[in-house]
């Protein structure tokens, strides 16, 4: 993907009334009022917008998305496991057929589509081009889609008792436990933090939002199979993210990553809300104080006018050298 290519198909994202891919992304992000940490019942956002989504579809009823430009319309894995979490989500209140047949839909898709990468490790491979950082090649992968698959899967598996569900899950499972030199998503540093990374490069940029959601599917999976090295990983990156939340704390903003670069990557106003709402589910999930003290923190520079202007400026002025 060129940079020309890549900045078109951006302008036309940000700047027009075209219907995107953000439209998915960029909701409201709410935590879930009922999370419940030692059961698999409504998972822990809401995703209430993520389930009108109204963009294009296959004929078998899968969401795509439509990425303008040189990548046109394509499959998302993380966008598949989400949209079906959402509607899990209504079904677990409602019992209405509909919201349950759009999860199991999504559900079967993610069975269906996990394949070995070059490295024989079975992941949901992403086949388009994406740029972050640099170009990721057709067939990349992700800690996120890894994890968020495994959310979606281990609930119909909860709810309909079919095998094949959690089969999947645990075949899913495999590459949060693998480095990333192995074809894994796991990364140990060398104080011996464990990060599950969104995407897969070196050196790793530790992503906040995918590791959150990347380690949500962990606790899930324990909470499926009760498998004891499941609930040692998801202790291991709750340990990582306690121990880290300072260095994405600016002292006004929250930062994306921990990309090692001399702008650092300031989360844009969406993904500080999305902070906030993770860190509170996280909180509700492990009731460990830390995260209720930083999705306070985070909140208060939320609410700040100036603090507000000031990432509004500094995101502008990152990407145009950036990106």
């Amino acid at each position: 993907m060129s940079k020309i290519s890549y900045l078109k198909r951006i302008l036309k994202v940000y700047l027009t009334n075209t219907e995107s891919y953000l439209n998915f992304w960029h909701e409201d992000p709410k935590p879930s009022e009922d999370i419940t940490p030692y059961n698999l019942e409504e998972y822990y956002m809401t995703f209430e917008d993520k389930a009108e989504y109204q963009g294009p579809r296959d004929k078998n009823g899968i969401i795509l998305f439509n990425y303008h430009g040189d990548i046109g319309t394509q499959y998302n894995p993380v966008a598949i496991a989400q949209y079906g979490l959402a509607h899990y989500n209504i079904y677990s209140k409602t019992n209405e057929g509909y919201n349950f047949d759009e999860a199991k839909k999504h559900a079967d898709w993610l069975i269906d589509n996990l394949e070995e990468n070059n490295q024989g490790i079975l992941v949901w491979k992403h086949d388009f081009k994406w740029y972050y950082k640099e170009t990721l090649q057709k067939g990349w992968y992700s800690a996120l889609s890894q994890g968020a698959g495994i959310s979606l899967l281990v609930r119909m598996h909860e709810v309909t008792g079919e095998e094949k569900y959690l089969k999947a899950a645990e075949d899913a499972f495999e590459s949060l436990e693998i480095d990333t030199d192995e074809g894994g998503v796991r990364y140990v540093d060398n104080e011996g933090n464990t990060w599950l990374e969104e995407y897969i490069l070196s050196p790793p940029t530790h992503i906040l939002n995918g590791f959150i959601w990347a380690s949500w599917g962990v606790w899930d999976f324990y909470l499926a199979t009760g498998k004891k090295r499941a609930k040692n990983l998801f202790e291991a990156c709750i340990k990582t993210i306690k121990e880290n939340l300072h260095r994405y704390d600016t002292g006004y903003w929250s930062l994306y990553d921990l990309s090692d670069q001399k702008m650092k990557m300031l989360a844009s106003p969406f993904y500080h809300k999305l902070h906030i709402a993770q860190l509170n589910a996280t909180y509700k999930l492990t009731d460990q104080e830390e995260f209720k003290e930083y999705e306070e923190r985070f909140k208060k520079y939320q609410n700040s006018w100036f603090n507000r202007k000031k990432a509004l400026i500094y995101k502008a002025v990152f990407k145009l050298i950036y990106f």
